[in-house]
This record gives C-alpha cells, sequence and structure tokens, in this order.
C-alpha cells in the first residue's frame, strides 16, 4: 500500500520539501529556477496521485490521509521561504496570510467532521484555487532573477506571481466560506454525543 504509485508520488511531494527550502535559502538566480522546478513537479504530483489510484483502483485511506497533509505542507513551506526570505512585498503578505488560515480552518473542519462521520467533499472551485495558488507560488519562487537568467529580465516575474496569489487568495476566501458553511451545517445537525 505505501509502494503504490499513487502514495509514492504523494510522499515524494513532502519529500520534495527540505530540497525546496535549502534552493530557496541559497538564494541565486540558478537556484530559484530549480526551487521553481521542483516545487512545479511536486504540484503536479497532487493530480496525478488522486488520477492514477481511482484509474488502478488504489484508492486507499493512507493516501486519502497523505494527500492533503502533502498539500499543505507544500504550500505552507513554500509560503514561508517567500515570507521569510523577503520574497513577497508588503501587500503579498496578506494573501498568503489568507491562504494559511483557509489551510487550518479546513484542516479543522475536516477533522471534525471525520469525527461525525462526514466528509467534505472537494469542489470544482476549490481544484480552480488550488491550481491558482500553485502557480502563483510556483511564479514566486522563480522571481524576478529567473527572469534575467532566462534572458528575458523585462518580465515582471514577481508581480505576476503576487496577482495571483491575490486571485489564489479571493478563491480561497470563496471555498473556505463554502466549507465554513457546510461544516455548520453538518455541526448543527450532528448528535450532541457525537460532538463531544
Amino acid at each position: 500500500m505505501l509502494t503504490d504509485l499513487p502514495n509514492v508520488l504523494t510522499l515524494s511531494r513532502i519529500a520534495a520539501i527540505p530540497l525546496l527550502v535549502v534552493l530557496v535559502a541559497i538564494r541565486l538566480p540558478v537556484t530559484d529556477f530549480i526551487a521553481c522546478i521542483v516545487f512545479a513537479v511536486a504540484a503536479i504530483t497532487d493530480y496525478f496521485d488522486g488520477k492514477l489510484a481511482r484509474e488502478r483502483h488504489q484508492l486507499s485511506n493512507l493516501g486519502r490521509m497523505l494527500d492533503p497533509i502533502a498539500d499543505k505542507l507544500l504550500v505552507a513551506a513554500a509560503l514561508m521561504m517567500l515570507v521569510g526570505m523577503s520574497r513577497l512585498s508588503a501587500g503579498g503578505l496578506y494573501p498568503a496570510i489568507v491562504i494559511m488560515l483557509r489551510e487550518i480552518l479546513v484542516s479543522g473542519l475536516r477533522e471534525y467532521l471525520a469525527g461525525i462521520r462526514v466528509g467534505l467533499p472537494v469542489t470544482r472551485l476549490a481544484k480552480w484555487k488550488t491550481g491558482f495558488q500553485m502557480g502563483a507560488l510556483g511564479t514566486l519562487l522563480a522571481g524576478n532573477s529567473s527572469a534575467g537568467l532566462l534572458h528575458i529580465p523585462w518580465l515582471p516575474v514577481a508581480v505576476i506571481g503576487e496577482a495571483m496569489l491575490w486571485v489564489a487568495a479571493a478563491l480561497t476566501l470563496l471555498t473556505g466560506w463554502d466549507y465554513l458553511t457546510a461544516g455548520l451545517r453538518h455541526a448543527a445537525t450532528a448528535p450532541a454525543a457525537l460532538r463531544e
């Protein structure tokens, strides 16, 4: 089960995090570019692990547990490195906060709802949010220094990444609200014994 390809892909997302952190910490144009590639490859595995699990009939509780954890760890590490290395403008900090808070909110809701045996399905809008979020973070990890490395120094990569991050934050608020209202609806109808 742990060696099934979908679970290996999920675990590879977690394994990529230390490499990503080191690459961003080095702060060279080439390591920024490699960090973007590592992040992009890790983000793509999020699509393929679920697709392969369904196609190969390798759905498992382990995969269901690890997949959202891997996503949240990857996003949190990227956001914290961008903020910690001053790679976001002051205005870019706000969508980063929104994204982190939503991840914590949804994790708490999922934990609570699992306790009362209710699932919280991923919506189509949440998939769009993830796509924009991953695209924004990959772009921000590449940064302006990567544009110079690719001989297009005029391209405002950081500005594009922050604009994408704001779009991701707006989608994050919408999907977070959807999840919160669904969670509250289930909490209100759950028997008191299950809520304690």
